[in-house]
């Protein structure tokens, strides 16, 4: 049974950070690539940021040089480090595997 779960959300200040984990279970997580993705209410889902099984990591412009992705395969868990957070980042964030996706984790930026 594969299970996502993220956690880690929650409101905080413009110009604050937060961390975010995803616990994967179910796969063998270190032959994966992973992905964060992000959704506000009337949106798509846009994607954030990915990290491949050998830690090479990619961001969405909105995101470069403020989150961090990065993975511990040893506890089978992915996480996104958001420092200099704006309001425009409220949304839920998820991370996901093939079809499967987590149930998300709010993250609200307001003062």
């Amino acid at each position: 049974q594969v299970q996502l779960v993220e956690s880690g959300g929650g409101l905080v200040q413009p110009g604050g950070s937060l961390r975010l984990s995803c616990v994967v279970s179910g796969i063998f997580f270190n032959i994966y690539g992973m992905p964060w993705y992000r959704q506000t209410p009337g949106k798509q889902r846009e994607w954030v940021a990915g990290i491949s099984s050998d830690g090479t990591t990619s961001y969405a412009d909105s995101v470069k040089g403020r989150f961090t992705i990065s993975r511990d395969n040893a506890k089978n868990t992915m996480y996104l480090q958001m420092n200099s957070l704006k309001p425009e980042d409220t949304a839920v964030y998820y991370c996901k595997w093939r079809d499967f996706w987590g149930q998300g984790t709010q993250v609200t930026v307001s003062s």
